[in-house]
């Protein structure tokens, strides 16, 4: 069950589970073709293997369901000690038993999980995700089944399954995850907008918005902010000439004319560099960041040369004058 098992918001949630005692892009057409495929291949072997068993009956439903209660009353009572090898063995078996119902219970009613999400497909989730995550929904629904009622499990299992598949949809049709009842409200006021839109033959105001769903204004602007999905940085550009990325600017690199200027003053810094002492040159270089690192200061200068923060400020003193270049000194302040 554990490969079953891996699992929109516009319908809306039921407010509560009914009683257990009531009846109830970019890469081309071709890759999506070929990912549509496999997809659907993948759900049509699903449905082959999960309708292989047989339909329960009310009866094999109230039968499942007493075996895995006996089972948990086995495992819990072997939790607390049990002196006997014969009890013992026996409560074994009964745990081991109504776990066997449990999974028999489950599987025989895949076929319920795939018929309600196929509800909820086109929606932006993969079928077969829905139906994992209404299959999490239907564990749930076994686990909690009280068979003593005698109703279908069905009825009570439908809202389980449903309200899995909505948190599914809620977290997985979208690129940014946003909270479950944000999901809610907004899908509440999406569906306003579309029954708007149709009645008025023309696009509802804000207004008109926030008065159909008893939501005010302002929050029903910011709802409508979640529903504009990022785009890729990947995205096309024109005529395949490029993408999204190469036209967003860089703050932290140099622009053109920046950089033609660098490149040509490192160039003459580094001519005249070549004439001092490796100690003299070296400290230039570190001081004022000419290797390309962050400009040292003379107290960090002065560790890695082993003398004194005086002796460093000497030396590059020294070195400036070394050159009798002016201008020099201006390059590197600047």
């Amino acid at each position: 069950m554990s490969a079953l098992i891996q699992t929109p918001l516009s319908a809306p949630l039921p407010s509560a589970p009914p009683a257990a005692s009531s009846p109830g892009r970019g890469a081309g057409s071709s890759s999506v073709s070929r990912y549509s495929r496999a997809s659907t291949d993948a759900f049509g072997d699903y449905l082959r293997r999960i309708g292989k068993g047989p339909l329960l009956t009310a009866l094999d439903e109230v039968e499942l369901a007493r075996r895995i209660e006996v089972g948990l009353f086995a495992a819990e009572r072997l939790t607390r000690g049990v002196s006997d090898p014969a009890y013992a063995r026996e409560l074994a078996w009964l745990a081991h038993d109504g776990g066997r119902a449990k999974n028999h219970f489950i599987e025989a009613n895949l076929r319920l999980v795939v018929s309600i999400a196929k509800h909820y497909s086109g929606r932006g989730v993969p079928i077969m995700d829905l139906v994992q995550d209404g299959n999490i929904g239907l564990v749930r629904a076994v686990e909690k089944y009280d068979f003593m009622t005698g109703y279908k499990f069905s009825t009570y299992a439908t809202w389980w399954i449903r309200q899995a598949i909505h948190r599914g949809m809620a977290d997985k049709s979208r690129m940014i995850r946003i909270p479950v009842h944000t999901a809610e409200k907004l899908n509440k006021i999406k569906r306003i907008r579309r029954d708007l839109t149709s009645t008025l033959d023309r696009d509802p105001t804000l207004r008109e918005l926030s008065e159909a769903a008893q939501i005010p204004a302002r929050d029903v602007s910011r709802l409508l902010q979640y529903d504009n999905e990022p785009i890729s940085l990947h995205a096309p550009v024109g005529d395949g000439i490029g993408d999204i990325s190469e036209l967003i600017i860089d703050d932290d690199l140099p622009q053109p004319d920046e950089y033609a200027t660098i490149t040509l003053r490192a160039a003459d810094i580094g001519f005249y560099l070549d004439a001092l002492p490796p100690r003299e040159r070296a400290i230039l270089i570190a001081r004022f960041g000419l290797d390309g690192d962050e400009p040292r200061t003379l107290d960090q200068i002065a560790v890695i040369q082993g003398v004194t923060r005086e002796r460093v400020r000497q030396i590059e003193k020294r070195a400036l004058a070394l050159l009798h270049v002016p201008r020099l000194e201006r390059y590197l302040r600047d």
